[in-house]
């Protein structure tokens, strides 16, 4: 139940930073028997989910790197992650599992919810500042992130509680920081432009 609950929350966790990578890798590691999924992610180990998620995988690569295309990713990814997180959390308990199928899937959205929220706002953040490396450096590291992340999950769940909930932590601050930052901005540039004066 253990290895199940962190699989859970790492699947959810996870697709809030990088879905089509969560995919990629668990549909992967099920199909060369590195991990045996449970049986509601069988459907991840389908040769053709995991080449249209690794093509997937290739297109969010390259937006991620590119400043406000991110941020623009981010946004039309907010009606994806979020759902596809709750959904994939709850294919691990499966559709029989009856109340822990709800719960999974509760968890898992509000995991990646917190993750993609993070995210897109800690970027749109970045891409105020004129210089790449920062928004080229936050995308690297969520790159390593869910790979770690999944790998931890799988082979030392208690040691993954841990991480995810500093993580969790260290993500509800930076929500919190990226959205009085981004508030302040918006109020400073209506102040700047409302006082401009009027062209005759």
């Amino acid at each position: 139940m253990t290895q199940l609950i962190a699989l859970a929350a790492v699947l959810g966790w996870a697709s809030g930073l990088r879905l089509y990578l969560v995919v990629f890798l668990t549909g992967l590691a099920g199909w060369l028997g590195w991990v045996p999924l449970p049986q509601g992610l069988h459907v991840l180990q389908h040769p053709g989910v995991i080449a249209v998620a690794g093509l997937l995988v290739l297109v969010e690569f390259f937006a991620d790197k590119v400043p406000w295309v991110d941020s623009l990713w981010d946004a039309v990814h907010t009606f994806i992650r979020i759902p596809a997180g709750a959904a994939l959390a709850a294919g691990v308990f499966g559709a029989d599992a009856g109340a822990w199928t709800v719960i999974a899937a509760l968890l898992g959205g509000g995991l990646a919810a917190t993750a993609h929220a993070a995210k897109a706002t800690t970027r749109a953040a970045a891409n105020t500042s004129p210089e790449p490396f920062s928004n080229l450096g936050l995308s690297l590291l969520g790159d390593a992130a869910v790979p770690g992340m999944l790998w931890l999950s799988w082979s030392h769940p208690v040691a993954f509680f841990v991480v995810l909930a500093v993580a969790l932590l260290l993500m509800v601050a930076t929500i919190v920081l990226m959205f009085k930052f981004l508030r302040g901005l918006v109020a400073a540039l209506r102040q700047h432009f409302g006082a401009a004066p009027a062209r005759a």
